[in-house]
């Protein structure tokens, strides 16, 4: 299936999860927010997450600064 993360479209195997692409961008550990179709998803709720197609998913990260 098709889906948009970050803006840019790519592949997915149907019925992934967004705990399976953040795995599989290799997004796990560190802090990260996400959101799909614009709705955050906290993190306990990724497993359960399933993406569809089209769906729009955003990673962000955060970074440390002064």
């Amino acid at each position: 299936m098709k889906v948009h993360v970050n803006g840019e479209a790519m592949e997915r195997p149907a019925g992934e999860t967004l705990a399976d692409l953040l795995a599989a961008l290799g997004a796990v550990g560190g802090r990260v927010a996400t959101l799909v179709n614009d709705d955050v998803v906290p993190a306990a709720a990724r497993t359960a997450q399933t993406l569809a197609e089209n769906d729009r998913i955003e990673i962000l990260t955060f970074a440390g600064g002064g």
